[in-house]
């Protein structure tokens, strides 16, 4: 089943809005023959290792896949189906499809053709390979993730602004990994202007790669008659969605349309972007994750209007211990520990001297926004 997690993530990034799947076929305790799950309408990882194994497997032949096979047919025929024509004797399975028309039932299907059937392996790992997958699936909406790197208190910069590099480069390297998983990224205008970021994966040796990239900016005060950000004039432009407001210049409009960056103006009461429309529009775009990188102002609103689902915390050996150095998050009002905002299913990893705690995001029944702080 270790095996087959890392064939799975072979195709890291590349599956939206399908799954990533591994599976290995095993016969008299060695591995004959692997396939994973290469592209969304490509065939999935139990059919690619059957081909690959190229004739029928022996009696004994056990399939370890790391999510349930589906039952029902789609662009490439049930998977149980295949396992069942092919003759295999034993499935092991690491997490349970969260799709309700298969969540189960394909170890039904295969038990009542005489597969036996093991189920939970690795469940776990299994299941994290999917955290955006689970999420669109159970829930039809995109998984908005956050993520930050701060001190020991707390901190994303001195009182200065100063911000690079408070984490080390592989834990940077782990946030571009992340990055080539999500299906876009995004960014508030304060962080366009100041940093100018590329938001793009750059891991050496591999082709530079640009998701989605969003920019929330309620004004258009990103853009000027000066020099505009790289994201609106780099080859990447059109991969560009600048997230703004009806109150918004046309002519600002006009200027990012011409440069082949497209606009997205939601309906706002204010001259804030309405978070809660952008994740629908995501829903009818289907862009099924958004990674969150800020700045804080960004993050802050988004966790105030409840529409952060997971959350990645990088954090540095570094203590600051200045109160005007900028905190990474505010605008909340918690009085009791029970009103804070917590993490569940936590993991943790460690990358040289820095740590990372993700984990899902989980509000309390009632939580206080400061006057002036909240979101629309």
């Amino acid at each position: 089943m270790k095996r087959a997690v890392e064939l799975a993530r072979n195709a890291w990034g590349m599956t939206h809005p399908n799954p990533l799947v591994g599976a290995v076929i095993v016969e008299d305790d060695e591995i004959v023959a692997e396939g994973f799950h290469a592209q969304d309408g490509g065939p999935h990882a139990e059919r690619v290792a059957l081909a690959k194994l190229g004739r029928r497997p022996k009696p004994k032949a056990v399939l370890y896949v790391t999510l349930e096979p589906c039952s029902t047919h789609g662009r490439t025929g049930a998977c149980c189906e295949a396992i069942k024509e092919a003759g295999i004797a034993r499935v092991v399975v690491g997490a349970t499809d969260p799709f309700v028309a298969h969540a189960g039932r394909g170890f039904g299907v295969l038990s009542e053709a005489g597969v036996e059937v093991v189920s939970g392996v690795l469940e776990r790992e299994c299941a994290d390979l999917n955290l955006i997958f689970n999420h669109w699936i159970a829930r039809r909406t995109p998984l908005i993730a956050a993520k930050s790197a701060v001190t020991l208190d707390g901190k994303i910069a001195t009182r200065t602004g100063e911000s690079k590099w408070i984490t080390g480069e592989l834990a940077r390297a782990d946030v571009m990994k992340w990055r080539r998983l999500f299906p876009a990224i995004a960014v508030g205008a304060g962080t366009v202007m100041k940093d100018n970021p590329k938001l793009t994966v750059r891991v050496e040796g591999v082709e530079e790669w640009c998701p989605w990239r969003f920019v929330f900016d309620g004004l258009l005060r990103s853009v000027s008659d000066r020099v505009m950000p790289q994201v609106y004039t780099d080859g990447f432009r059109e991969r560009t969605i600048v997230v703004t407001t009806e109150h918004a210049g046309l002519g600002y409009v006009r200027k990012l349309r011409d440069q082949g960056v497209q606009v997205w103006a939601l309906p706002s009461a204010t001259q804030r972007v309405p978070i809660a429309e952008f994740r629908k529009k995501c829903v009818e775009e289907k862009i099924t994750g958004v990674y969150l990188e800020g700045g804080a102002q960004l993050v802050s609103e988004f966790l105030q209007e409840r529409e952060v689902d997971y959350y990645f915390m990088y954090r540095a050996p570094l203590l600051l211990g200045d109160e005007r150095a900028k905190a990474g998050f505010s605008g909340l009002r918690t009085e009791k520990l029970e009103q804070a905002v917590r993490l569940a299913d936590v993991r943790h990893e460690v990358f040289g001297d820095d740590q990372l705690m993700r984990g899902r995001v989980v509000y309390p029944q009632r939580m206080q926004v400061d006057e002036g702080g909240a979101a629309q």
